[in-house]
């Protein structure tokens, strides 16, 4: 990524120094030189004002889909305006990257950006068909239907979900997204495909009487999107031309009713993967090349091996073998011209996990990388008090799953079902998701047909630790005393093992109306091996409105005091108070 930044004062060159120190590949230009920028850079930053700036970009724009992004920064940094390419370009990142640099406030103005709505130009995936009038219906509240062959992880869409063949996904005369590997000719494929495969019963007369397969625009607005569905395995002779082979692919694809823009790959066997026609053809394709070992490939099922194909190179198959090795069902077979063979795979959609901790509750503790989770997931999977905390930033057509305490495993199995089924979820929890948390009951259920990200998150030992000083400075451990689904007695080996241990020990689920005993109990093994006078702290509602530190001792900790919203740390032997604040030493010898 290139990026070009235009100056035409000192105040400027300033900014720009800060740009070019904090991001890699920055080029300097100067006003004169903008033409240059737009040609040799793919995203270009104006310190000039926004008015100046059309008036010089005005000639150079071309097409949305190839023109850089452009950003207008103002003489004293205060503001970094998205001008041209706000999406396509990426100018509407760039003002956000330009504003975490320069302190400036991003200034976007697309109204998918303004509205908060997944723009379709965005989903990561091609589109084709009438993008504006297809947003303007979902910006305006109008019914939109989704039709898709196949359930994929797209970002959350104000629409109405139907199924290819199910007849669902609105009445005639609404505006569709298409999710389809089909035919690249659009009114082709609202012919043979949505027509004959995508929508059947009650809107099949209305397409069959509207559409046909002249070269007029669909009579509806119509967008389709191309998943990234079909895995082609090429084979080929040594010296084979990049031409034959992306012309083979292309016939291949063709004569199937299948588009180009659903290829996510061309596979082949190791012994290819230097073939320069076969490189260079995935590059053109703009594709990833992937080779697999010629013993894998021998394994994989095939309707057409070939004896004179596995004295070559080990397999009685490439095409097809490497087209299906990554899973999914043939539905092209090898095809061969001179020098080249290939086949063609429709792969299993795979779902998104996306198991997510909020933090201790605030929402400076949220991380970016949590709220960016958020926004992508079509499905947000949590306890109710934990929807409520971040409904705001979710994006419009977000399915919500949500249930109250107690409902755990239940949700975990939901959040696996959904993404399971192809969908992006995020399940929440709060803290780390991974620690008495979410994470693991879904991962317990989870298996390896869909794809899991873990987001990490402020736990409330850590929340609490800060709040009370540094009581984790040395080894220390977690220990919950709910005994609802663990033996007592089992909770009970643990503390006296982290009493013995010395570690500093932090208690979560400390004490609620129904489990009252438990802590007292912990607290005296910890008696046992411990000074009264040792630090102990509770922290309730860290990072809350309602938040309240006591900083107390062993001897004098009242449980009374604790909640089920409290966690309560008790520091080991040499644990101290250091000017009001708890500290557990390093007790490292510094290196002078």
């Amino acid at each position: 990524m290139v990026t070009g930044v235009v100056t035409a004062t000192r105040a400027g060159g300033v900014a720009a120094d800060r740009l070019a120190g904090a991001w890699g590949d920055v080029r300097r230009y100067p006003v004169a030189d903008l033409a240059d920028a737009w040609r040799e850079c793919d995203e270009i930053v104006c310190f000039l004002a926004v008015g100046a700036a059309v008036r010089l970009l005005a000639p150079l724009l071309g097409d949305k889909r190839t023109d850089p992004g452009v950003v207008c920064v103002d003489e004293a940094g205060r503001f970094a305006v998205a001008v041209v390419g706000g999406h396509a370009g990426g100018a509407n990142r760039l003002a956000r990257r330009v504003g975490d640099v320069l302190g400036a406030l991003p200034v976007v103005t697309t109204a998918t950006d303004a509205t908060g709505t997944s723009p379709l130009d965005e989903l990561g995936l091609p589109v084709e068909g009438d993008v504006a009038a297809v947003t303007r219906a979902m910006l305006d509240g109008e019914e939109v239907a989704l039709v898709a062959d196949a359930t994929w992880p797209l970002p959350p869409l104000p629409v109405t979900p139907g199924r290819a063949g199910d007849g669902t996904g609105g009445a005639d005369g609404v505006p569709r997204i298409l999710l389809t590997d089909r035919a690249t000719d659009l009114v082709t494929d609202l012919v043979t495909d949505l027509v004959t495969d995508l929508v059947t019963g009650r809107d099949t007369d209305h397409a069959t009487d509207h559409v046909t397969d002249s070269t007029a625009a669909p009579p509806r607005p119509v967008v389709i999107v191309r998943p990234p569905s079909l895995a082609v395995g090429v084979g080929g002779s040594r010296g084979v031309p990049a031409e034959e082979v992306i012309g083979l692919v292309r016939a291949a694809l063709a004569e199937a009713g299948l588009a180009l823009g659903s290829v996510s790959r061309l596979a082949t066997a190791d012994v290819k993967a230097d073939e320069p026609g076969i490189v260079e053809a995935a590059r053109a394709l703009g594709v990833p090349l992937v080779t697999y070992p010629a013993d894998r490939l021998a394994g994989v099922a095939v309707p057409n091996p070939s004896e004179v194909v596995r004295a070559a190179v080990g397999t009685p198959s490439v095409a097809e073998a490497a087209a299906l090795a990554g899973g999914g069902e043939l539905v092209v077979r090898k095809r061969k011209s001179a020098m080249a063979t290939v086949a063609v795979a429709r792969l299993r959609p795979r779902g998104r996990l996306a198991i997510v901790g909020l933090g201790p509750g605030s929402r400076d503790l949220l991380t970016p990388r949590a709220v960016a989770e958020l926004r992508r997931a079509g499905h947000v999977v949590g306890l109710d008090q934990y929807v409520a905390q971040i409904r705001d930033l979710l994006r419009p057509g977000t399915r919500v799953v949500e249930s109250g305490l107690g409902a755990e495993e239940e949700r975990a199995r939901a959040a696996v079902r959904l993404a399971a089924e192809g969908h992006a979820v995020a399940l929440i929890g709060s803290g780390d998701a991974g620690v008495y948390a979410m994470a693991s009951p879904a991962l317990e259920n989870a298996d390896d047909s869909f794809d899991v990200v873990g987001v990490p998150g402020v736990t409330a030992m850590l929340a609490a630790s800060a709040l009370l000083g540094a009581p984790l400075g040395h080894d220390h451990c977690a220990i919950s005393l709910s005994d609802l689904h663990t033996p007592w007695e089992a909770i009970e080996r643990r503390v006296t093992a982290a009493a013995e241990s010395d570690l500093v020990v932090a208690f979560y689920n400390p004490r609620s109306r129904g489990r009252h005993w438990q802590l007292p109990k912990a607290l005296e093994i910890l008696a046992l091996h411990r000074p009264p006078a040792t630090p102990a702290g509770v922290v309730t509602d860290a990072s809350r409105p309602a938040q309240h530190v006591l900083l107390t001792t062993l001897g004098e900790l009242d449980p009374e005091l604790v909640t089920m919203r409290s966690l309560v740390i008790v520091g080991s032997s040499r644990s101290r108070v250091v000017a009001g604040r708890f500290v557990t030493p390093r007790e490292y010898v510094w290196q002078r």
